[in-house]
């Protein structure tokens, strides 16, 4: 196998690096996965997810892992209203295609590998080719090396300058996340509303979408035609200005949930386009996968499930041995990435223009 007396080096331990990791281990490849936050309690923020059946869930497959992933995910309907809380339309909850929280989805990635795999508190800082590998330099002085090294550390990676000079850009819509803690207690009557489904509601051009499961807290998403800079939203202020001036004729249910909110975040949503190839003279194999490869706003649900495709396919590659050496076989994998990728983004640019319309209505999606 090419991986043989090799050393892999992922780059971020999201659930496509992690991934990776498990589907090289069970080749016996060598591998270690390097992440920047400080050891595996710190937490996941955002939504839930669905892994797809071709794509998410075969990856799931691949790892060995499938029957612990559906343990795990919830099967959830879907419930439309209008901005005062009516109910429009319903959909009953896809057993096939279950919501599981990130953090969970998470440590059974992490428990499905070897002892060790995972070093935490490991900020990478550079590259350097040394000796015929890869010289990995952190944040906090250490170092390490390898034969191959796979960046899987997300949308703003820093290793993406290594193999490409596309710069991230945005897509034009803004989200705004918020989360209560105790939902039952402190917004039961939008809670009670939710049914234990996912809310969905959309008026002018503005769109709602609540779990109201998501490991114990609610987590919802704002989403609108940004108009303001992303420094704008730093200020908690300016939150609860847009949520009176432009939601504050919603209904009570809404107004509840606003003020329910322990915490906001605001998200400007930004792709990666794929639209040129990648470097070819990189000094020693070096590839990208997930987030850090082809970024994606979430409206068609297709990032985490592409980046598993990602993990699924350039470990084939790697193990089938078909190709002839390290670099071929990732240049197969970045040749046929550069396709499906860009299908998945062009899905939701596709969404995306939809969903900020005035007359937009999520019965669109679901029907």
């Amino acid at each position: 196998m090419l991986l043989d007396n090799k050393k892999v080096a992922i780059i971020g331990a999201g659930p496509v690096g992690l991934t990776m990791a498990r589907l090289l281990q069970q080749k016996g490849v060598a591998v270690s996965v390097h992440e920047r936050d400080r050891n595996d309690t710190a937490r996941i923020w955002g939504g839930t997810l669905d892994l797809h059946p071709a794509t998410g869930q075969h990856a799931m497959q691949q790892a060995g892992l499938l029957a612990q992933y559906f343990a795990l995910a919830k099967p959830m309907g879907r419930i439309i209203t209008d901005e005062q809380g009516n109910v429009l339309a319903q959909k009953n909850p896809a057993f096939d295609n279950p919501e599981i929280n990130r953090n969970q989805l998470r440590t059974l990635l992490l428990q499905s590998l070897n002892a060790g795999t995972v070093i935490w508190d490991k900020h990478l800082t550079a590259l350097e080719a040394h000796g015929g590998q890869w010289l990995l330099q952190f944040a906090d002085q250490s170092t390490a090396t390898a034969d191959l090294v796979i960046g899987a550390n997300g949308g703003m990676s820093g290793i993406r300058k290594y193999i490409t000079d596309t710069q991230v850009e945005a897509t034009g819509t803004q989200i705004i996340q918020g989360e209560v803690v105790l939902p039952a207690m402190r917004c039961p009557t939008f809670y009670q509303k939710c049914a234990g489904q996912i809310l969905m509601t959309t008026h002018n051009g503005y769109s709602l979408v609540a779990n109201p499961q998501n490991n114990g807290i609610l987590t919802y998403s704002i989403m609108f035609a940004a108009t303001q800079s992303p420094a704008h939203w730093e200020n908690p202020e300016n939150i609860s200005a847009f949520l009176a001036q432009k939601l504050g004729h919603w209904g009570s249910i809404f107004q509840e949930l606003f003020g329910a909110t322990s915490a906001f975040w605001a998200l400007p949503t930004r792709k990666l386009p794929l639209a040129q190839a990648w470097k070819n003279n990189r000094p020693i194999p070096l590839t990208l996968i997930g987030d850090a490869a082809h970024l994606m706003p979430p409206f068609a649900g297709q990032g985490v499930n592409t980046g598993l495709m990602d993990a699924v396919l350039l470990t084939e590659n790697l193990s089938n041995g078909q190709f002839e050496t390290i670099e071929t076989a990732i240049a197969h994998y970045e040749q046929q990435m550069f396709v499906y990728a860009s299908q998945a983004q062009e899905a939701s640019a596709h969404n995306e223009i939809q969903i900020r319309q005035p007359d937009f209505s999520f019965i669109q999606i679901i029907q």
